[in-house]
């Protein structure tokens, strides 16, 4: 996995960005002016984390900047950082919150859908890092940030720390590209609820009964595209597609859930329309 990882973040760095090749006039890579990009499409995600089932789903993104705010999404999260942008080095600080939804709707598998459906977890917290501007050219930047997040409901009332490693370009003036590469180290709670079976559950469902333990859950590597139908990544209408790959680890990748009715290797894959002003 971190060999694809490596593939791309080679293929990113070594494509020399074609703006020369494009009419309009290079923009200023220190422009921090404002601007909003709302996204909406489609995604296949797995039924619930560490199912080989899928199914699609609505996706909706949103990128902007405020003041010198940036606010983003990802996934089911709001990522908010407060402190402006730098020139070459550039600090990332903010709040984080959003929803889990694993294992709270219908599931496909016989089996995995006779265990009890889990709540909404309701998490909340922050994230910190730096960004580094224009490595290979004046427009890239490689950031390294740390997610945590809390369930403050009443699901896993667990922690969430998630370590990110992402380096993002464009390769001319109509398209932008990006790799990430991330995981998640999680709480005993949250192994328990998510990924352990009582011996209840397990005469309910005939799946083996199984005591999970926190620690790391997964590593996950990410890849997005951008491509400006506008002919100006800046302004008007583009097309955007993700990917990511993730891994499931330890007593997470063991857990009857997974390794009997599951798999360890879990995809997610969107695509949609932009619109940026």
């Amino acid at each position: 996995m971190v060999r694809i990882l490596g593939a791309a973040l080679a293929a990113l760095t070594l494509a020399q960005p074609a703006f020369a090749q494009d009419a309009q006039p290079l923009p200023d890579p220190a422009d921090n002016s404002d601007y909003w990009q709302l996204a909406a499409g489609v995604g296949l995600t797995p039924d619930y984390e560490g199912s080989s089932d899928y199914r699609l789903i609505p996706a909706a993104a949103l990128r902007a900047r405020v003041s010198g705010i940036e606010i983003s999404t990802n996934a089911t999260y709001l990522y908010v950082d407060v402190i402006p942008s730098g020139d070459k080095v550039d600090l990332l600080l903010g709040p984080i919150a959003g929803v889990r939804l694993n294992r709270t709707g219908k599931i496909k598998d016989d089996v995995v859908k006779l265990l009890p459906d889990r709540k909404t977890a309701i998490e909340v917290g922050g994230f910190a890092g730096v960004a580094f501007r224009g490595l290979t050219n004046p427009y890239d930047s490689l950031s390294v940030r740390l997610d945590v997040v809390k369930d403050v409901g009443e699901a896993h009332r667990s922690t969430v720390v998630t370590p990110n490693l992402i380096f993002a370009t464009p390769l001319s003036r109509r398209f932008f590209a990006s790799a990430s590469l991330s995981a998640d180290f999680v709480g005993n709670r949250y192994a328990d609820y998510y990924f352990s079976i009582s011996p209840t559950d397990a005469l309910a469902s005939g799946l083996a009964p199984y005591d999970a333990d926190g620690g790391m859950k997964n590593i996950k590597i990410g890849l997005l595209g951008n491509y400006a139908l506008s002919g100006d990544l800046t302004k008007g209408w583009s097309i955007f597609g993700i990917a990511s790959l993730a891994r499931l680890r330890g007593d997470f990748k063991r857990s009857p859930m997974v390794s009997d009715r599951g798999s360890a290797t879990q995809w997610f894959a969107a695509s949609g329309l932009a619109y940026t002003f």
